[in-house]
């Protein structure tokens, strides 16, 4: 009963975060949290950089998915000093690999990719599990599952993604094509359900100048169809289900990434097959045949109350509040965007 209480719950809260945001976050104001001033002007204002909505939404994203992580790994009794080893590790290699990724394909520095990240992730992450296993497990006594653990990472980071979508509704990112420009069916069928985004410095409206403009609400279909396919693996993998988990939750991110790009209208390369598209049905199979190599049975059926008691401790609630933080400022420092600051004395107030 606990891992059906478990599942309703995200999916509750996660129908009421997406209610909101999908009819919020599309406006202006929606951006920018605050502007912090670093340098003064000749003329007495100042310069400063905008810490922005995207960088908050993806802290949160970011930091749920290692959470659930670490509770799906303690419900099958993995040490955490084994998790937050693989998370570090593949953290050192992803994070880079995000602006890296996006600079191959798309020629910019100062963009992120989170399908560049994650195709990165889907290479490594078998190899850094073994890696773990002949060293820190060698040394502190204890074997990680790698179809457990891989199942692990992929349910929390399908539904890290899901979250992490609303980051890109905020930034006006990762947006969809016009409804003007597209087909009569696709047309009727997000003509009531799209979005209309406001402000001159969303990248929809810099970019393409789409802004104020209904288009298809493609971060919306994936923030929907993620989320939905996280919870179903989630509760897959509780059941003791590791295998199905990991195929469908990997099938489905991937062929949804490479078939959603078709709705995009954000630059992604030359070509009408973009390299996140190839990436993306390339993971697919690398993570079939994955399957198929590290295929190990596993000991005993997740226990979803140790899991959950894995993580209420002092020390790990204290190093997930340290890692929003550095996310938050990591991705949400903007880079396109800057302001003018002018402070003065209010005259009246003293």
């Amino acid at each position: 009963m606990l891992n059906e209480i478990f599942v309703t719950i995200i999916f509750l809260a996660l129908v009421f975060l997406f209610r909101w945001a999908f009819k919020t976050l599309p406006d202006e104001h929606w951006q920018i949290i605050c502007c912090v001033p670093y340098r003064q002007l000749s003329d007495g204002r100042w310069q400063g950089w905008n810490l922005t909505w995207y960088g908050f939404f993806n802290a949160v994203a970011f930091t749920f998915a290692i959470c659930l992580f670490l509770i799906m790994t303690g419900a099958m009794s993995t040490p955490l000093i084994a998790s937050f080893t693989l998370w570090i590790l593949l953290l050192a290699i992803c994070l880079p690999a995000a602006k890296l990724v996006a600079f191959l394909i798309e020629k910019k520095q100062n963009t992120f990719t989170v399908g560049g990240a994650s195709f990165v992730g889907i290479l490594t992450a078998p190899w850094i599990i073994a890696l773990t296993n002949v060293t820190a497990g060698h040394w502190l006594g204890f074997h990680l599952n790698q179809i457990n653990i891989l199942a692990a990472m992929s349910i929390s980071y399908t539904l890290g993604e899901g979250i992490g979508r609303l980051a890109c509704i905020s930034f006006g990112c990762c947006y969809g094509k016009p409804l003007a420009a597209s087909s009569p069916l696709i047309k009727k069928i997000f003509e009531k359900h799209n979005f209309i985004f406001t402000g001159k410095t969303k990248k929809i409206a810099y970019a393409h100048a789409l802004d104020g403009q209904p288009v298809i609400p493609v971060q919306a279909l994936t923030a929907v169809i993620y989320s939905l396919t996280g919870i179903a693996g989630c509760y897959l993998f509780l059941q003791g289900f590791s295998i199905t988990a990991f195929i469908l939750t990997l099938s489905v991110t991937q062929l949804w990434r490479a078939f959603s790009e078709f709705m995009r209208a954000d630059y992604r390369g030359e070509g009408k097959i973009s390299g996140y598209q190839i990436m993306a049905a390339v993971a697919c199979l690398y993570g079939l045949l994955i399957t198929y190599i590290f295929n190990e049975a596993p000991v005993n059926l997740p226990d979803l109350a140790l899991g959950l008691a894995a993580i209420w401790n002092h020390s790990v609630l204290i190093i997930l509040a340290i890692l929003w933080i550095a996310i938050l400022f990591y991705s949400g420092k903007s880079r396109v965007t800057s302001s003018l600051i002018e402070i003065q004395v209010l005259q009246e107030k003293i």
